[in-house]
């Protein structure tokens, strides 16, 4: 049934980390029908989305410190595996489900649901997409995602190059939704602090957005960081900053073997120069210039028109990412920020990027919603989940993703898949922590070890 004026729709968001947890519940507060969570007042509190997060087990889960930081309110959140969520999903009655999760993820999830889903009069609208940026395994993730009921696309340009994928191997491309990032926000950048007035002089704030898996190597994360350090040295009146994504033995959306903090310690650093956590938001509060390779936090950033820099020492490629940014009048190195280059975004680049600097974010999800209020509206229920992989045109790809979610071809449990029908004891609690934690040890400590012994 569709939610009604007086009955909150009922939302759940499974995400697998950090990142895809805070666009998943943030996109499902925005594409809601009804009044958002954020838009909702004491007065209609009544008909504010009931949100469930759930939490995919792996190597990625949230800590609680991680999900605080993201600060997205839930009013249920629980730690499921795969097959754990789809007896859920059996079991409890939706109207929106959002799958924040990498597209092997999502294409689990979408064979799994339909089997769950199978005979049932009505269904939740399923929906899905991108935390930010699409610079890689452009096919292999749509394809992953083609079945969901809406593929949210972040960007006129996304939403452009989405449907020609899809259209190009002959599957349905009407999924396909232009819409926004959903963490977009905050208060537009008005220039630099003015040292005559009044309050209390700020001083011009340089921010490096760093990223886990971007660069790889030891060579080009040291350099980054001599560099931010350089620049700390020859301003001693600005404040530098370097934006971490997550503390040592936290692991986010992608892998970080060499983290900042650690290369940090063996440098001489200045006292203007700073390691900070948090949201990215609030830091951008204070930023005059944001720095970085090719993190998603630029996109954040031109959309408060802060200045924006994406760097070019390492080169502009593909596997950096930066590729992404040519065009936007962004691209610059360290050497020119040392002399004080400031840079001037390409607005027509900008528009293209779903970024709506120009105050046309507050309409960016009206689409997506509409289109959901109408499924769910339609008398004769949803059809079934289609996706476009099956095990009949994809027979030795698909089985081996469903696999690793413990689902067999048809979406089923596999024999052996870990019991769904209760909660996890205290024995099997404690077991799970110590194994998440000798895998993050592996990825940190002792997986660079064997690459340097295997370089030698």
């Amino acid at each position: 049934m569709p939610p009604s004026k007086t009955k909150p729709p009922r939302i759940a968001v499974l995400a697998d980390s950090d990142t895809r947890w805070k666009w998943g519940a943030l996109t499902a507060d925005r594409i809601a029908p009804g009044p958002s969570m954020e838009a909702a007042t004491r007065e209609d509190a009544q008909v504010r989305p009931a949100l469930s997060g759930f939490l995919l087990r792996g190597r990625a889960t949230p800590t609680p410190r991680q999900l605080q930081e993201v600060g997205v309110r839930a009013d249920s959140l629980r730690e499921v595996t795969a097959v754990e969520f789809l007896r859920a999903m059996a079991e409890e009655e939706y109207d929106l489900v959002v799958l924040a999760l990498v597209g092997g993820g999502v294409q689990a999830m979408l064979h799994g649901l339909k089997r769950v889903w199978e005979g049932r009069e009505k269904r939740p609208v399923v929906v899905t997409g991108y935390v930010g940026v699409v610079y890689e395994k452009l096919a292999d993730g749509l394809l992953l995602r083609h079945g969901a009921d809406l593929v949210l696309a972040n960007s006129r340009q996304d939403a452009e190059r989405f449907r020609a994928v899809y259209e190009g191997v002959g599957a349905d491309a009407t999924s396909v939704t232009e819409v926004a990032l959903p963490f977009l926000g905050g208060a537009a950048y008005t220039g630099e602090h003015d040292p005559s007035a009044k309050q209390e002089r700020r001083p011009y704030t340089v921010v490096f957005a760093a990223q886990p898996s971007v660069p790889v190597s030891r060579k080009d994360r040291t350099y980054l960081l001599e560099r931010l350090v350089r620049h700390a040295r020859l301003h001693p009146e600005r404040e530098v900053l370097l934006k971490l994504r997550s503390r040592p033995g936290e692991h986010t959306t992608h892998i970080e073997e060499l983290p900042y903090q650690k290369l940090a310690q063996r440098l001489d650093v200045p006292s203007n120069f700073r390691l900070v956590y948090g949201n990215m938001g609030e830091v951008l509060d204070r930023t005059d210039l944001l720095v970085t390779i090719s993190s998603t936090a630029a996109l954040e950033s031109l959309h408060r028109r802060v200045p924006t820099v994406v760097l070019t020492d390492l080169g502009v490629r593909e596997v950096l990412g930066n590729h992404h940014f040519v065009g936007s009048g962004c691209l610059a190195s360290w050497d020119q920020l040392d002399a004080g280059h400031r840079p001037s975004p390409d607005e027509e680049w900008v528009a293209r990027q779903g970024v709506a600097a120009d105050g046309s974010y507050a309409t960016a999800f009206d689409a997506a919603r509409e289109r959901i209020a109408k499924l769910l509206a339609q008398p004769a229920g949803l059809p079934p989940l289609i996706p476009y992989y099956t095990p009949a045109t994809a027979p030795g790809y698909l089985p081996g993703i469903l696999a690793r979610h413990h689902l067999g071809p048809d979406g089923s449990p596999l024999p052996g898949a870990p019991a769904a029908d209760k909660d996890p004891g205290p024995v099997r609690q404690i077991v799970r922590r110590a194994a998440r934690g000798a895998y993050r040890h592996g990825v940190q400590r002792v997986a660079p070890v064997i690459r340097r012994m295997g370089e030698l």
